[in-house]
């Protein structure tokens, strides 16, 4: 996954952050928060149209399993289309910093996303979240809607409140130590079981290899430790209340077949029954906002390229005619 060939110019700088390109064509934007100097790496992709670009601009939010990268093949696809891609990593994952201490919260890591795309000198954008992405997503729209052409939200996160459902709170440490138990084994287990509706596929075996180079790697203890964290931010920091107030029009994307709730794992089994049926949270999510379209593909799990097929495939018609413009 080279992207080498696909950075855009970076032309603008602000006085608050710096912006520098790293090895192996990542860019890192430096900035100062909660009194500590962070880097968040990124990639910019330049629209690979041969017709002339349309001057949009799509930045895509990964979700906590996942990497800026995980979006490159949607970025390619949104590249063709006249898209320049912006494909941050959040605080605390990949590529950018993990600190040692950090208050993770939904508002934060928005925060963080606006101030790059404003470093970057990026005015209007197409928000693309996918899982825990896509909840950082309605958290961005909510605090920046005027900054917003639409957002397309792929299996988000957020759409139930698991703790008002029943799951029982979890302290940091003991997830913790869950999260510096992960290996090939569990999270494989973790994603075909939840991502892929049971199945599997060797080409899969890329993303979980790269979720298990930082478990394993030389920041080991610190990604767990920022992991534990992201998650009690994601179980404490509900959006599913808000979603009456997003302005920006959204097109929800659902994998039918999805399952994935935050605290499952440790719930009670009359609890994990109730959690997780996103053929259901799908279609009360778009009712419940002021301007959503939703797509669903039935039989799919979490893990899909929905943005290319909706771009590309399938559902180009649907998309041109009733969303994107």
């Amino acid at each position: 996954m080279n992207f080498r060939t696909l950075l855009a110019p970076v032309a603008i700088l602000l006085s608050f952050s710096t912006l520098a390109l790293a090895q192996g064509g990542t860019i890192l934007y430096k900035f100062m928060s909660q009194m500590q100097d962070l880097e968040m790496a990124f990639m910019d992709v330049a629209p690979t149209t041969s017709e002339e670009a349309t001057g949009k601009v799509a930045v895509c939010l990964h979700g906590k399993n996942f990497c800026g990268p995980t979006w490159e093949a949607t970025a390619r696809a949104l590249a063709a289309e006249g898209y320049r891609v912006i494909l941050p990593d959040q605080v605390g994952f990949c590529k950018s910093t993990k600190p040692t201490s950090y208050q993770y919260t939904l508002q934060q890591l928005s925060y963080n996303t606006y101030n790059l795309l404003q470093a970057l000198g990026i005015g209007n954008v197409t928000v693309i979240g996918h899982s825990l992405g896509g909840m950082t997503g309605i958290r961005y729209g909510l605090m920046y809607p005027e900054s917003i052409d639409e957002m397309v939200l792929v299996n988000p996160l957020g759409l139930e409140d698991w703790k008002a459902l029943g799951v029982p709170y979890r302290s940091i440490e003991a997830l913790y130590t869950s999260e510096s138990a992960s290996n090939y084994t569990s999270v494989r287990a973790y994603e075909q079981s939840t991502y892929y509706v049971g199945q599997w596929d060797d080409s899969y075996d890329v993303w979980v290899n790269m979720l298990v180079d930082i478990y394993e790697g030389s920041e080991a203890a610190t990604f767990a430790f920022d992991m534990a964290l992201t998650t009690d931010m994601a179980l404490s920091g509900p959006v599913v209340y808000e979603f009456g107030l997003l302005r920006p029009r959204t097109l929800l994307v659902i994998g039918d077949r999805d399952n994935t709730a935050l605290g499952k794992q440790w719930s009670p089994p009359e609890v994990q029954v109730r959690l997780g049926h996103y053929d259901v949270l799908g279609k009360r999510a778009a009712a419940a906002m002021p301007d959503a379209t939703l797509i669903e593909f039935p039989d799919l799990g979490r893990m899909y390229s929905s943005v290319i097929l909706l771009l590309a495939g399938r559902e180009r018609e649907v998309i041109t005619d009733s969303f994107f413009q």
